[in-house]
């Protein structure tokens, strides 16, 4: 089907009951549905948005439009949890529904303010030749449950100097100052993040561009974020219109981030170099918070903007990862499962023994979602593969070439195949030799730890229901491998 642009900008209000029912009769019939990812209950979904700790519960929004798989008017779906592990949808917080969000409710970020929970958010205004006018808009939680926005924008389009795409603002609060980072373009086409700062958070003042080394680094920056972390600061943002080089920047966009020294008056940043991070196919527009015990939490989304995906044709699109904790190690972001998400282990299954050349079948169980954590005690082997969710035709290949210390995810066998950019494998190489992965296996998504956080790779892989079998073997020599699953069968999306 074609989209016009009517279609893409119809409104959930001008949408009869039995037309959504469709809709959701139709999703369900997917046999991607995930188990225990957060999903959309039609349509696509994309950032996380709004990540805040408020009242004894995480509130977590995501961008949403309803009607179909297509990058359409945005809303604002709204999810509570009290643990991380298990959400309670609550549907639509922000709707596009004022002059200045007229045309969706773009990306942003929740804060506390004087004991009231706010999201600061892009409202995407168009005019009657379809310019584009982007406001940055404030809505409140009232006594009620219902989020109330603000009648003016905060901040009324872009500074000079800068084009359209001027959006996704992240804001926190620092010894008495409010700051708001928001992804910019500037009229040379160079991506870059401008600064804003109130004493008040009603007042907001342009103060300066962040400075980095990243001077011509891609057209645009979106979803910009800041934190300090074990001693560090922290930029995370996405850069849009990167080449790839070698393993680097295989995406159609990226995420990554810089970490060192941020001067605050100045807000220029001395920092190493850009990493990206996810290693694999579908991660883009991370979002965090800290959590009830000072922690820094990460959501993803997992997808990317202009890809095609199976689902596609059921009408509905993407999810999100997993929770992560975030620490700084060894000068990078160590990203770990969360671990509450201990409590979501079912029946556990382990298996250990020899894996050798000639596809050795190591162990018998099977599967399509669980948690799996492969501990590698002794490695001989020049190269040894590991497949998931395998059928008699189809598997997910993990290969690991020890001289090298390259890790490969190949999908190219995985089931029905996304729209790919640059290939169906994605590598990374480790800092260390690779002694254990902590794999989340969903119906359709794979999540890979490597050595406790070190690296991490997400991928959506779209397999038939009867891969489900996992096999092992070498290139050459042995593998001494330790397998504990974990079953995940209790859905709750």
């Amino acid at each position: 089907m074609e989209w016009t642009r009517d279609m893409r900008y119809r409104k959930m209000a001008e949408v009869a009951d039995d037309e959504y029912l469709q809709l959701l009769e139709q999703t369900d019939k997917s046999p991607w549905r995930q188990h225990f990812h957060i999903q959309p209950p039609t349509g696509l979904m994309n950032d996380p948005n709004g990540f805040v700790y408020y009242n004894g519960e995480y509130h977590l929004f995501y961008q949403w439009f309803p009607l179909g798989a297509v990058h359409g008017v945005k809303y604002w779906y709204h999810l509570t949890s009290k643990d991380l592990v298990t959400f309670t949808p609550h549907g639509i917080a922000l709707a596009p529904d004022t002059e200045y969000d007229s045309h969706g409710a773009y990306s942003g970020s929740g804060i506390v303010v004087d004991g009231e929970l706010n999201l600061v958010y892009t409202g995407n205004h168009r005019t009657a030749d379809w310019e584009r006018i982007p406001y940055q808009l404030v809505a409140v939680l009232d006594a009620k449950g219902d989020f109330i926005k603000r009648e003016q924008p905060i901040i009324r389009g872009p500074e000079e100097g800068y084009t359209e795409h001027f959006r996704d603002p992240k804001v926190w609060y620092d010894n008495g100052i409010y700051y708001a980072v928001m992804g910019a373009q500037r009229h040379d086409e160079t991506g870059t993040i401008v600064v804003y700062r109130s004493k008040n958070f009603k007042d907001w003042e342009f103060i300066f561009e962040l400075k980095t080394a990243y001077t011509n680094f891609g057209y645009m920056w979106e979803c910009p974020d800041y934190f300090e972390l074990d001693d560090h600061d922290v930029v995370l943002f996405c850069p849009q219109g990167i080449e790839a080089s070698g393993d680097q920047f295989q995406n159609i966009y990226q995420s990554g981030y810089l970490i060192g020294s941020l001067n605050k008056s100045t807000f220029e940043m001395t920092h190493g170099e850009f990493t990206e991070l996810d290693n694999g196919f579908d991660f883009y527009a991370p979002q965090t918070t800290v959590d009830k015990d000072g922690r820094r939490i990460l959501f993803g989304w997992m997808g990317l903007p202009d890809t095609d995906y199976p689902t596609d044709q059921y009408n509905w699109a993407h999810c999100l990862t997993i929770p992560r904790e975030l620490t700084v190690e060894d000068g990078r972001l160590r990203q770990r499962p969360l671990k509450a998400w201990e409590s979501r282990r079912g029946e556990v299954e382990t298996a250990e023994g020899y894996a050798m050349k000639h596809n050795i079948k190591l162990h018998p169980y099977e599967g399509s979602c669980y948690e799996l954590i492969v501990d590698i005690l002794e490695n001989e082997s020049t190269e040894f593969y590991i497949e998931l969710r395998v059928s008699k035709k189809e598997s997910t290949l993990l290969i690991y070439n020890k001289q090298e210390r390259r890790f490969t995810l190949d999908r190219s066998e995985s089931g029905q195949l996304c729209q790919e950019v640059n290939g169906t494998t994605r590598s990374v190489v480790l800092d260390s030799d690779l002694k254990q992965l902590q794999i989340f296996m969903d119906e359709s998504s794979i999540e890979i730890f490597l050595n406790d956080g070190e690296r991490v790779m997400t991928s959506r892989i779209f397999p038939s229901d009867d891969a489900r079998g996992i096999r092992t073997s070498t290139e050459s020599g042995q593998v001494y491998f330790k397998f504990t699953k974990y079953d995940f069968q209790e859905k709750q999306y």
